[in-house]
């Protein structure tokens, strides 16, 4: 029997377990699987909170509906008909310029627009900013022509194609609400693969995207789950046998030996206590793993992800919508190093983006804060950061009620930052895990960030490991 060891119980923990418990009832019982998670509770940073009529994610809201992988989970769980499109006919996004919110322009795909008529209308863009978006379009075969054969930040790549203004004010701000990075150092290639592919194919990313937005059919631009994405770790829970999961027991030292791996790991602060196994599934945010794996490996920790940024979310649940002045729309956001004088990085009106999310007549507001803000922040208590954060988005939307449900959420070092050259460093990353032998890792800090790419990684890893079982 072949015992297997997920270490690190969030989404890519969990979708791993409920692949191999999956797997192990099609094929009969030749894998044994212990699940290691050092917190009280299974799912990560995925979370739903019910109270009073709300929906209230703690985390993520959705996923990018375009990529599949969450969604073919959620109807194999029997959820398909709790999949929530988001209410893109009235999707709208604002970015804070001078105090006021200014939206971005129709037909937008990150900062990159298909309508140029919509574009001129703005006021978001000065006539210079404008002005070089549409000579993009002429500028194709030159664009073409000097893209680079190496990697290069996300904020060269925007600033060659469209100016600093255009990063600056639309850029800068959606890549950090997403990835919560610095685009002077995200690498274009790791975060925005698509859009360099379009250049090598097109030069303009207008063209390009004019080209896509003609073909094919239209769908939503999110997806979530009506009763909330924590009903997705739920159902995932639910299919994992309970003697597999371990919760408060942190895996404290990995041991390569001839026949497989020696886990040492305590419970609640308890003695050292040491397992064997024969596959190892690392599925701990990427300083964890680092630690683990340094000691078998010191080349590995400079390939690991160096940096990982940090965000506090702050969920206002209104009874009383009609006391609250909101612009049509999804939110907004704050673009960073900005001189708008708030601490916010971006708020989202969540019973616009999401029907069903409040009881009737309410509103549901999520502020997020990130960076240094973030950092400062999280040493708070629940209630001042509450404070801060009301304060914070009354000075851009106006006075708020007292509202009938606050959640306050932080996510420390949740977001493994890209860096340029992550590819590169990613592929030398897995030649050295190959060499090191039946350990596989998983989790948000190597190929996605994004819930679909957790669960395609993770199912993957699941199937290529019952595949040898079978075998």
């Amino acid at each position: 029997m072949k015992r297997i060891a997920i270490i690190g119980g969030g989404t890519a923990g969990v979708a791993a377990a409920y692949e191999l418990a999956s797997s192990r009832r099609h094929h009969g019982g030749e894998i044994k699987v212990t699940l290691f998670e050092a917190s009280s509770r299974l799912g990560g940073i995925v979370e739903t909170i019910r109270e009073g009529g709300f929906v209230i994610e703690g985390g993520p809201d959705g996923w990018v509906t375009e990529k599949p992988w969450a969604r073919e989970l959620a109807v194999e769980l029997g959820l398909e008909d709790e999949l929530l499109p988001s209410s893109d006919e009235g999707r709208r996004t604002y970015v804070l310029v001078d105090g006021v919110l200014k939206p971005v322009p129709d037909g937008m795909r990150m900062m990159v627009p298909t309508d140029l008529a919509a574009l001129d209308a703005t006021t978001l863009f000065s006539d210079t900013a404008r002005a070089a978006f549409h000579d993009e379009v002429n500028r194709a075969e030159e664009l073409k022509a000097a893209a680079p054969d190496h990697d290069e930040s996300v904020a060269a790549f925007v600033e060659r194609h469209f100016g600093n203004e255009v990063l600056v004010k639309i850029g800068a701000p959606l890549l950090s609400g997403v990835l919560g990075g610095d685009v002077s150092k995200l690498s274009v290639r790791a975060v925005m693969a698509p859009f360099v592919a379009m250049e090598r194919e097109h030069g303009s990313l207008i063209e390009a995207l004019r080209a896509k937005v003609g073909s094919g059919k239209k769908s939503s631009i999110f997806t979530s789950l009506r009763s909330g994405l924590g009903t997705l770790i739920d159902r995932m829970v639910a299919a994992i046998p309970p003697t597999w999961v371990r919760l408060g027991t942190k895996v404290t030292a990995l041991e390569r030996d001839k026949s497989g791996w020696q886990i040492s790991f305590s419970v609640s602060h308890g003695p050292t206590e040491t397992e064997h196994f024969d596959t190892v599934l690392l599925a701990t945010p990427v300083h964890v793993a680092s630690e683990l794996l340094t000691p078998l490996d010191a080349e590995i920790k400079p390939l690991m992800p160096e940096e990982a940024s940090s965000a506090v979310v702050v969920g206002f649940g209104f009874e009383d919508g009609k006391q609250i002045t909101l612009p049509p729309g999804f939110g907004f956001l704050v673009p960073p190093g900005s001189a708008e004088n708030t601490l916010l990085m971006a708020c989202t009106f969540m019973h616009q983006k999401y029907a069903g999310r409040i009881p009737k007549g309410g509103c549901l507001l999520r502020a997020f804060f990130g960076g240094h803000a973030a950092e400062r922040l999280m040493r708070c208590g629940n209630d001042e950061i509450a404070a801060v954060a009301r304060l914070e988005l009354a000075r851009i939307l106006g006075p708020l009620p007292e509202p009938r449900v606050t959640v306050v959420r932080r996510l420390p070092l949740s977001l493994p930052q890209y860096a340029v050259g992550h590819l590169e460093r990613m592929a030398e990353l897995e030649r050295r895990i190959d060499t090191i032998g039946n350990l596989v890792l998983l989790g948000n800090g190597y190929r996605g960030v994004g819930l679909p790419d957790l669960i395609r990684d993770s199912r993957n890893a699941a199937r290529a490991l019952t595949t040898q079982t079978v075998q």
